[in-house]
C-alpha cells in the first residue's frame, strides 16, 4: 500500500473508502498542495436519500474537514434521464414536478453534514442548470463525437442489457454521455478536478475524467468506494421495513421519513461483524477508539454498538436526539417502561384493526406480514401477545399516557396516538 501525504488520501484509505481510483498518487500529490475540489452526483428519484448513500455524503464530509471543497450536484436533469447503472430494468420516467418534490426533500440532508459557510463552503448546484439548455445537435458535435458507440457496449451497465437479453432505450443508453459532461461543466464553472462515487458509477466516472481531459485539457480524477453491503450480503440502508431514509419529521407517517429513535435503532442492531466497519464509514470516531471498541467480545459488543449508534445518530440528527434515543432504548428493553419518545402515529383507533395498526406504524409493510408475526408470537399490543388478526383496538387499550404501544419481537416498538374521528 502506498504511503500517502495528504490528509484526504490517508483518510479515505484508512477508514476504508478507497475501491478504485483513476490515479491516487496524482490526486495524493494534488491534495497535499492545497483545497482540492470534488463532487458526487445525487439524481432525484425519491423524496430523501437513505443510508446507502451516507457513506457518499461521508466522503463529501471528510473532503471538506481536510481542507477541500464539496459540491453537491442535484441530478435535476439527470434523473429525467433515468442511470441505467446496476439496474436489470428502466427506471421510471418521473414528471418535473415530481424531480422537483424530491429534490427539496435531498436538499434538506446535506446541511446536517456539510459546511456551505466559510472559506471552503460547500455548494449545491442542479445539473439541469446546463443539462436542460443544451441543443440536441450541438451536444452531439461538441460531446457526442468523442464518444464510440464500441466502447459504450463495453460498458458494464450496457454489457448486463445485452447479455441478458433486457432492452435499454435510447434514452438510458444517452446518460454516461450527461453525466460525463457534468464533470466537464463543473471543473469550467468552480475548478472541479474529482468525481467521486460509488463502485457501480466507476464506467461513468472514468468516461467523465477521460472527456474532461480531452476537452479541457486538465488532469482531473475519479474515486469509488466499495459497494457497501452487510455481513449477511445484504443491502445497505435495507431493513425489514424498506429503506432506513435520512430526512426525519416530527410526524413520520411518510414512509420516507424516519425518527432519530427509529436511525438509533438502525445502527444499535448492527451485526457484530459489521460494527468496526461501520464506525470507520459512518462516524468520526477516532481509529484508536474504534480499534479498542472492536475488540470487544460477547456481550460486551454491546456497547460498541451503542457507541456507533450514538455517534451516527449525532451526525444527523444531534447529540440531544442520540441522548434521547439511548434513554428511550434503555427505557423500554431494560425497564419495562412506558416507551415515551419511541416513534409516534396519530390514528383514530375506534374500530382499527390490529393489522393497519401495525402497517400505519411501519412496523410491517403488508397484511401477509403482520399475520405471519401474529403466527409466529411477535407481536404485542401493550406488551400482551396477540393471537388473532382480527382484532380490533378500542378506548380501553389507551395506557395512562393516551397512546398504544404496538411492539414486533423486542426491538422494534411504535405508539398509537388516538385521534378524534
Amino acid at each position: 500500500m502506498s504511503t500517502y501525504t495528504s490528509e484526504l488520501m490517508k483518510t479515505l484509505t484508512e477508514r476504508g473508502y478507497l475501491y478504485q481510483c483513476t490515479d491516487e498518487n496524482g490526486l495524493d500529490t494534488l491534495a497535499s498542495k492545497g483545497s482540492v475540489t470534488g463532487y458526487i452526483g445525487f439524481d432525484c428519484t425519491a423524496p430523501s436519500l437513505h443510508v446507502g448513500s451516507l457513506v457518499q455524503i461521508m466522503m463529501l464530509r471528510h473532503l471538506q474537514k481536510s481542507g477541500g471543497r464539496p459540491i453537491v450536484l442535484l441530478g435535476g436533469g439527470t434523473t429525467k434521464i433515468g442511470d441505467p447503472s446496476d439496474k436489470d430494468k428502466s427506471r421510471p420516467i418521473l414528471t418535473p414536478e415530481r424531480i422537483e418534490q424530491n429534490k427539496q426533500g435531498i436538499k434538506q440532508v446535506f446541511a446536517k453534514f456539510l459546511d456551505f459557510d466559510g472559506p471552503n463552503a460547500a455548494i449545491m448546484v442542479d445539473n439541469d442548470d446546463w443539462l436542460g439548455n443544451l441543443g440536441y445537435i450541438d451536444f452531439l458535435r461538441e460531446v457526442g463525437k468523442l464518444f464510440t458507440v464500441n466502447r459504450m457496449i463495453t460498458m458494464e451497465t450496457v454489457k448486463r442489457r445485452l447479455e441478458n437479453e433486457q432492452p435499454m432505450t435510447f434514452l438510458e443508453f444517452n446518460y454516461p454521455l450527461l453525466q460525463s459532461y457534468d464533470f466537464v461543466e463543473l471543473n469550467r464553472r468552480y475548478d472541479c478536478v474529482l468525481q467521486l462515487g460509488g463502485s457501480d458509477q466507476w464506467g461513468n466516472i472514468v468516461t467523465g475524467v477521460d472527456l474532461t481531459r480531452r476537452m479541457e485539457g486538465k488532469d482531473v480524477y475519479g474515486f469509488t468506494t466499495p459497494l457497501i453491503t452487510t455481513a449477511s450480503g445484504g443491502k445497505m440502508g435495507k431493513t425489514a421495513d424498506g429503506a432506513m431514509w435520512l430526512n426525519a419529521e416530527a410526524s413520520i407517517s411518510d414512509a420516507h421519513f424516519k425518527s432519530a429513535y427509529d436511525y438509533w435503532q438502525f445502527w444499535r442492531n448492527t451485526d457484530d461483524a459489521d460494527v468496526g466497519r461501520f464506525m470507520r464509514l459512518f462516524t468520526e470516531l477516532s481509529l484508536e477508539e474504534i480499534a479498542k471498541l472492536e475488540a470487544l467480545e460477547g456481550a460486551d459488543i454491546n456497547k460498541a454498538k451503542i457507541r456507533l449508534a450514538n455517534a451516527a445518530t449525532e451526525l444527523l440528527h444531534g447529540a440531544q436526539a442520540a441522548k434521547h434515543a439511548q434513554e428511550t432504548a434503555k427505557t423500554t428493553f431494560e425497564h419495562g417502561g412506558s416507551a415515551a419518545g419511541l416513534p409516534t402515529f396519530e390514528a383514530n383507533i375506534d374500530g382499527l384493526l390490529i393489522v393497519d395498526a401495525v402497517i400505519l406504524a411501519g412496523l410491517a409493510a403488508s397484511k401477509g406480514e403482520v399475520r405471519r408475526h401474529i403466527k409466529g408470537g411477535a407481536l404485542k399490543l401493550n406488551d400482551a401477545k396477540v393471537e388473532n388478526h382480527e382484532v380490533h383496538l378500542k378506548p380501553s387499550d389507551l395506557n395512562p399516557d393516551g397512546v398504544i404501544k404496538l411492539s414486533v419481537g423486542k426491538k422494534r416498538h411504535a405508539l398509537i396516538k388516538a385521534i378524534a374521528r
